[in-house]
């Protein structure tokens, strides 16, 4: 069969369609790539969703200090301090950055901002001050992102019994 300059043009015109092709779908892949890896980024919890909140029970929890907890909430929460004692002038202990967080008993103290005097034990996700204790202290009720409507203390929630 002869080559023609016509074939050869339709031929070249081709292999540009085809590597066009093969370009897009290399950058359409890569784009989708980077869209499910900022959908991994993202915070888990959508916004306008409930927050995340459940008693969790037959666990096993310990703190620094050799208390074991078997039942503890599981909630969403907002960036806070952990306060070595339900004050707020007392040593920082740590600091909640992520979100959910372990709660497993209660305390009342100061009002926070929202007028609540409840405050949830926890450990930080970062040591403060007092590294003996690794961050384990309190939190103001209003850090819980509780589902509206829900009383506090949360309901079976134990109170912590060394305060």
């Amino acid at each position: 069969m002869k080559t023609t300059k016509a074939n050869r043009d339709v031929s070249a015109r081709g292999h540009r369609v085809r590597s066009v092709l093969r370009r897009s779908a290399s950058v359409a892949t890569a784009l989708g790539i980077l869209a499910v890896g900022a959908g991994l980024a993202a915070p888990a919890r959508a916004a306008g969703r409930a927050p995340t909140c459940e008693l969790r029970e037959n666990i096993q929890l310990r703190d620094a200090i050799g208390n074991v907890f078997t039942k503890a909430l599981y909630c969403d929460n907002l960036p806070s301090d952990v306060y070595a004692r339900a004050d707020f002038a007392s040593p920082v202990t740590g600091w909640l950055k992520m979100s959910p967080s372990w709660f497993p008993c209660f305390t009342t103290g100061p009002a926070d901002t929202q007028g609540d005097k409840t405050w949830y034990y926890t450990q930080g996700d970062q040591v403060g001050t007092m590294p003996k204790i690794k961050g384990w202290g309190v939190v103001p009720a209003e850090v819980v992102r509780l589902p509206a409507g829900t009383q506090r203390p949360y309901p079976d929630l134990p109170r912590c019994p060394w305060f």
